[in-house]
């Protein structure tokens, strides 16, 4: 995969909880990502967002209900407030390219979210956690993608 860091390039990193949406203010020789924007998500544990006891069947031995996964919920949520506003962006032409950087997981989430108009611009899509690197480790892994 070959990324072209030209000037004006966005770049999402992002995970469950939290997204940066960077700009290129450099060149592809020295990228200057810039945070243009920030969102985050407060996301705790299943266990702190479940208030009851699953429920029951009321039959056989296998009884139990599943318990709702709250925080995998609320990181398909942030995915869906992404998209969202990447759309935005896109429709007010904020960028012409965008390359997306999360977990594998989050990715697809996100994958399934974009409106056309912005996976049109997708330039690349990088399945990896670099929401707690710091904006020059970014810059290093992008040149040398």
């Amino acid at each position: 995969m070959s990324i072209k860091l030209k000037h004006g390039l966005w770049v999402i990193v992002a995970d469950g909880e939290e997204a940066l949406f960077l700009r290129n203010a450099g060149d592809s020789k020295f990228p200057n990502l810039q945070v243009v924007h920030e969102m985050e998500q407060e996301n705790p544990p299943t266990r702190e967002q479940g208030s009851d006891k699953p429920g029951r069947y009321s039959e056989g031995p296998r009884s139990a209900i599943e318990d709702t996964d709250w925080h995998s919920l609320g990181k398909e949520r942030f995915a869906d407030d992404i998209a969202e506003r990447l759309y935005k962006l896109a429709h007010r032409r904020e960028f012409d390219e965008v390359v997306l950087i999360a977990p594998p997981q989050v990715l697809g989430e996100m994958r399934q979210k974009l409106h056309k108009e912005v996976s049109e611009k997708v330039q690349a899509e990088i399945p990896k956690t670099l929401t707690n690197h710091t904006i020059f480790d970014i810059e290093n892994l992008l040149q040398a993608a």
